[in-house]
């Protein structure tokens, strides 16, 4: 382990709080420090006892980047529906003038960073499901470790007020050295039995899917996205760490996600990526058509042959496909995209896939290339505006964040946001899954049915059940 010098963040926290002083207002003091390796988990693990509702967890695909936030350094929260997306940048923005960052490094990722997410839909009614999490929610935390390309760092974000002394910087290089000397402890969880699963309503989803078809048929709707839920509850607590090392091993390659917010946690493995922006560089992912996994390698392949030419399915994926690359068109220079999809397979399921590049321009928004894009047709539907209109009025669920941009933006203005499916929010000894389908002209509500059951696997393994 790396031994950090106390007198470094001492001495600039007092910078911090005459800086405070001067302007009448808090200031956040931002360092960040080179580390040893440490493990992602046992980092995420430590926090329980300290910062329970005060986590999140964020790994890509190809473990280019991993993020574990501990403790809360600044909330930006917001329940209103209008600008959210502006807003929230603008407040991202307006806080972090003036702050003090020490950050001799160039890493992407590193330094002061909020992570959180949107809603679905800021207008639907929100239900005593989603009461945790306000419909705009960041968190910029405490501690932050950032593992990029196999190197740790570690960023401590102080806000030092006008009042503030000496004895603030001293608690928190107290809490930080317990903080690492605490990593050395083994983690050891409970065993959750899954007493009870209930689907919510399945009859009337299915009635809903053949009333959607209908409309469909006759009006100026091309496709209709429809969730459903199912709720489990267990003999005890649900505990995220357990949930979380289930899902490291089982969905290595998604991304894998949690996120605390007063005591429930949000938490999940999505293949999807919604847009990244890396300097000018933008990418984004256009997924959207599933079929199940084949049992041996050759039932695989023809399974994934079948998908490759179901034009339902294909039809489906070049909905997304315009709809990306219009969106991004606004804000690049340059759009790439191959000409056909490709296959995308984990564990349970095998997606159409057509990834997109992008060249932005300089001034470029994460946020504002995030409101363009959410939701793609694969969430929402064509077109956009009036499909999320219907699924307001039919879905009986409270998506929250499901299916919603969860992801973090670095004070560099770089970031990344993942479509949060594949999913389940932890309450208790409870837990809530949800999955979606997209409903077309053509679709059945029984087949619609069934892959929803297919959705809903990963997280009901990572969670104990089968």
């Amino acid at each position: 382990m790396v031994t950090i010098q106390e007198t470094e963040i001492k001495e600039r926290g007092l910078l911090a709080v005459e800086r405070a002083k001067k302007l009448g207002r808090p200031i956040l003091l931002s360092e960040v420090h080179e580390m040893d390796m440490i493990d992602p988990l046992s980092f995420f693990n430590i926090g329980k006892d300290r910062y329970l509702g005060e986590r999140f967890f964020w790994k890509d695909p190809k473990d280019e980047l991993v993020l574990i936030g501990l403790g809360i350094s600044k909330q930006i929260q917001s329940d209103q529906a209008t600008d959210r997306f502006f807003h929230v940048e603008n407040e991202w923005e307006i806080f972090l003038r003036e702050s003090l960052v020490f950050n001799p490094y160039t890493e992407i990722g590193t330094g002061p960073l909020m992570f959180g997410g949107f809603s679905f839909d800021p207008y639907k009614e929100k239900t005593d499901l989603w009461s945790k999490y306000a419909n705009s929610l960041f968190h910029l935390p405490k501690y932050l470790l950032s593992i990029i390309k196999g190197q740790a760092y570690l960023t401590t974000n102080i806000i030092c007020t006008p009042h503030d002394d000496v004895s603030l910087l001293n608690k928190v290089v107290d809490e930080r050295n317990n903080l690492l000397e605490s990593l050395v402890k083994s983690f050891s969880s409970n065993t959750t039995i899954l007493l009870e699963t209930e689907e919510i309503s399945p009859k009337h989803w299915k009635e809903t899917v053949e009333q959607i078809v209908e409309e469909l048929n006759e009006g100026p709707l091309k496709k209709v996205v429809l969730a459903r839920e199912l709720r489990l509850t267990f003999n005890r607590v649900v505990e995220a760490e357990k949930v979380l090392l289930n899902l490291y091993e089982q969905q290595h390659e998604s991304f894998i996600f949690a996120f605390e917010s007063n005591g429930d946690c949000f938490i999940g493995a999505s293949p999807e990526r919604l847009v990244k922006k890396h300097g000018t560089e933008i990418f984004s992912t256009c997924l959207a058509g599933s079929i199940s996994r084949g049992e041996t390698e050759e039932e695989d392949r023809i399974l994934g042959e079948e998908l490759l030419n179901d034009q339902k399915n294909l039809i489906e994926h070049h909905y997304v496909v315009e709809m990306i690359k219009e969106a991004l068109e606004e804000s690049c220079e340059k759009v790439i995209l191959p000409d056909k999809p490709q296959l995308m397979k984990i564990r349970d399921i095998q997606h159409l896939y057509t990834p997109v590049i992008g060249k932005s321009h300089q001034d470029t928004s994460l946020l504002l290339l995030v409101e363009r894009l959410h939701p793609t047709p694969a969430l929402g539907g064509l077109p956009k505006r009036e499909a999320v209109e219907k699924i307001r009025e039919v879905e009986e669920l409270d998506r929250g964040f499901y299916a919603a941009p969860l992801g973090w933006v670095d004070y560099r203005r770089n970031g990344e946001f993942a479509v949060s499916i594949r999913s389940g929010l932890i309450q208790g000894n409870e837990a809530s899954l949800f999955a979606g389908c997209g409903v077309v002209a053509d679709s059945d509500a029984e087949s619609e049915y069934m892959e929803t059951s297919l959705k809903f696997r990963p997280m009901l393994r990572a969670l104990g059940g089968k």
